[in-house]
């Protein structure tokens, strides 16, 4: 039965008694709770490649900026215990504010330069907040590998770059964009949009469609693609675009034609709710 922990020693106990009596390894899925068809994938990832599988809901107040949705982020715990239990989650590890960030706590894990760039850049400081609560929650849980999507792409670069420089254990395994059948990205703040707004966001998704077509028969300037994207936009006015960017999927740096691993990334604001999409173009 899936047990449902609230402190960072319950945790740690509970991940180094099942690795010492047996061996097991313990994968790890981060999340912020309002769980779907996305998150189950990631979960169904880590129940594949690892003996026992902790699923974190907490949503983290430092990576949101003033003026962001902390307050109205979609919370459900009962909800999300039960989508968890049933793909296969063990534990559940959902701590407080104060059980994370005690009185005083004053360190935090920044990664100068990546988390500058693409979301970084639109939310100063968003990275640092990222950086910070998953680093924590790598050494409670102590898991062998942490399971991410590729949706936020720019998140997972940041964090393989942290875990790299702070010579963590944890391996950061990358899984697939889960969409819509319409091709919407799976998204928690998709739960914001109206009924047409939902159809101004499918937007996103025939951009980058696009490029990711584009690029299969030949294309490589990056500008053209930029071109065609933002082209595509133009067909939803009411959408506005925050970026359109070809860039390294290691550094985040812009780059001028494509390469292998290219990140094709796009973000834009349908209404109050900002939306991300991206491509990886071999």
């Amino acid at each position: 039965m899936m047990e449902i922990l609230r402190t960072v020693a319950e945790v740690r106990q509970w991940s180094r008694k099942e690795r010492n009596d047996g061996g097991n390894t313990i994968g790890l899925v981060p999340t912020m709770g309002a769980l779907h068809a996305g998150h189950a994938s990631l979960i169904r990832a880590a129940r594949a490649a690892s003996g026992f599988v902790v699923v974190s809901i907490f949503v983290n107040p430092t990576q949101f900026g003033p003026n962001e949705d902390y307050e109205r982020y979609p919370r459900n715990l009962e909800a999300d215990c039960a989508l968890a239990e049933a793909v296969g989650a063990d534990v559940i590890f959902a701590p407080s504010v104060e059980e994370l960030y005690p009185a005083g706590a004053a360190t935090f894990v920044e990664v100068e330069g990546l988390s500058d760039r693409l979301d970084g850049h639109s939310r100063p400081g968003h990275f640092r907040g990222v950086a910070t609560v998953v680093a924590k929650l790598l050494i409670a849980t102590e898991a062998n590998r942490a399971f991410f999507g590729q949706k936020d792409a720019a998140q997972v670069a940041v964090l393989r770059r942290m875990v790299a420089d702070m010579r963590l254990a944890t391996e950061i395994v990358v899984c697939p964009i889960v969409r819509e059948a319409d091709g919407l990205a799976l998204s928690s703040r998709n739960s914001y949009l109206s009924a047409e707004e939902r159809g101004q966001a499918l937007v996103l998704s025939r951009s980058v469609r696009l490029v990711e077509v584009m690029a299969a028969g030949g294309e490589r300037h990056a500008k053209v693609l930029i071109e065609a994207a933002r082209k595509c936009f133009t067909a939803e006015a009411r959408v506005r675009v925050d970026y359109i960017e070809l860039v390294n999927w290691a550094t985040l740096e812009p780059m001028e034609s494509v390469a292998p691993g290219s990140l094709f990334a796009v973000a834009g604001w349908v209404g109050a709710t900002r939306l991300i999409d991206n491509a990886i173009l071999e």
